[in-house]
């Protein structure tokens, strides 16, 4: 399993993710009888948010990941390769890549977040997607047909009940013993500073691994985080796992 998350802000966006991977080992013994599976820690070393350099997109992916058993950046570089060029944005990104795995994979349980800018004349409009395979699901996050206006806030997808618990409302019993909501205090997206965004992105990533790692229960998030700052102006990285020997 995974944990990524995209923050949206009104100066940019920020995408985040761990870099653990997980696995499912069915074993049999010599007469083919099946044992019950045992799931494993395969890697810490996984990238789950990719760039699409050329277009300044940002791509991350959560859920099933080991399509055909191979790694999902190279399903995503020969994705790149094959289907996109230069006249590509982020909507037409969002819309080759449902395509291309549908195609491919028709039944993965896979999810993706894919976020960048588009023109609409001088002007950048921030667009980002949710993406889910097997359900043939393209959304966009950051919009509401309601108001017709950009949305700002934060999406995550994988092992998100850690960070859902925080930010999101709770319930409690009253005097009556009624169950009755609790508001928890805002977030103010629409004010957020890039900086911060970054900063809750990191917290968002690292408080989902921490938690897991006291709780009973299977340690699916982990591993170095990889955060990615998506602009106007451009993309790059403001953290990513380097190879060394």
């Amino acid at each position: 399993m995974s944990f990524v998350i995209t923050v949206y802000v009104p100066s940019g966006i920020v995408m985040a993710s761990d870099s653990r991977q997980s696995i499912t080992i069915q074993r049999k013994d010599n007469t083919g009888r099946e044992y019950p599976p045992i799931q494993t820690v395969s890697s810490d070393y996984v990238y789950k948010t990719h760039l699409l350099s050329g277009l300044n997109v940002g791509i991350s992916t959560f859920g099933e990941s080991l399509l055909g058993k191979v790694p999902m950046d190279f399903h995503l570089k020969e994705f790149e390769e094959e289907n996109l060029s230069e006249r590509d944005d982020v909507e037409s990104v969002a819309n080759k890549l449902l395509n291309f795995f549908k195609r491919k994979f028709p039944n993965a349980d896979t999810s993706f977040h894919i976020s960048g800018y588009r023109k609409n004349g001088k002007v950048s409009i921030p667009f980002v997607y949710h993406c889910n395979i097997r359900r043939s699901e393209l959304k966009r996050l950051n919009y509401s047909q309601e108001l017709n206006k950009v949305l700002f806030g934060a999406s995550w997808g994988g092992e998100g009940d850690i960070i859902a618990e925080i930010l999101q409302p709770a319930w409690t019993r009253d005097k009556t013993g009624k169950f009755v909501q609790v508001q928890k205090p805002p977030i103010i997206w629409d004010a957020m500073p890039i900086q911060d965004a970054i900063d809750f992105a990191v917290y968002a990533v690292k408080t989902t691994i921490d938690t897991i790692r006291f709780q009973a229960r299977l340690k699916t998030v982990g591993g170095p985080i990889d955060v990615l700052l998506i602009t106007p102006e451009g993309a790059r990285w403001i953290k990513r796992k380097e190879l060394h020997a």
